[in-house]
């Protein structure tokens, strides 16, 4: 792991966009950027996703190559970049548990779509940017395999909610109602008006 700017995270978004792409068309679709909590502690990385994002919004990549064909979303591997957050630890459906995702990481991810959305030439909607639960649920589609999202199984559910009124870890970025990947998403594209 190491650790990296986000102009960095653009750079290398940038110098594997043609490989990204080719992968994606090989597979019959466009690039896709996966969200996702680890299910694992602050502080802790995994190699199944290509940037890591730390409780202080310490942005880590698990190699120099975005186009790496990693284990981060289930027969979606390739053509895709995987982002997660070092969080969500003991979390279940009604508890985010004691390692929720932090304000700075939720910002922090924000900012990390944006920039691997501009360097991949990507439009920052749910074809193109969606969640683990999304994408579990083939909500952009794509039937890559049988629904194992927060609508149907349940196995999956990354970042569906980032918290509620009800819940101890309430997250302010998130109202009742309001999906996780909406709010990704939108906070997104508003880092990239602000470029310009």
């Amino acid at each position: 792991m190491q650790q990296v700017t986000l102009e960095q995270v653009k750079q290398m978004a940038s110098d594997a966009r043609q490989a990204i792409w080719d992968l994606a068309k090989q597979n019959g679709r466009e690039p896709k950027i996966y969200l996702h909590w680890s299910a694992g502690h602050y502080g802790q990385f995994f190699n199944d996703y290509h940037l890591n994002i730390d409780k202080d919004g310490t942005i880590y990549a698990s190699t120099d190559d975005l186009s790496a064909v990693l284990a981060h979303t289930y027969m979606r591997n390739s053509g895709a970049v995987g982002i997660s957050l070092a969080c969500a630890f003991g979390a279940n459906t009604s508890d985010l548990g004691a390692e929720p995702p932090t304000p700075a990481q939720i910002e922090a991810m924000a900012q990390v779509i944006n920039a691997v959305a501009d360097g991949l030439w990507l439009t920052i909607d749910k074809e193109h940017v969606m969640t683990h639960g999304e994408a579990a649920d083939n909500e952009d589609g794509l039937q890559a395999s049988d629904a194992y999202g927060p609508k149907s199984t349940c196995e999956r559910w990354d970042l569906e909610f980032l918290g509620t009124k009800e819940s101890p870890v309430y997250n302010p970025y998130a109202t009742d109602g309001t999906r996780g990947g909406d709010v990704l998403r939108g906070k997104a594209n508003w880092y990239r008006k602000q470029e310009g």
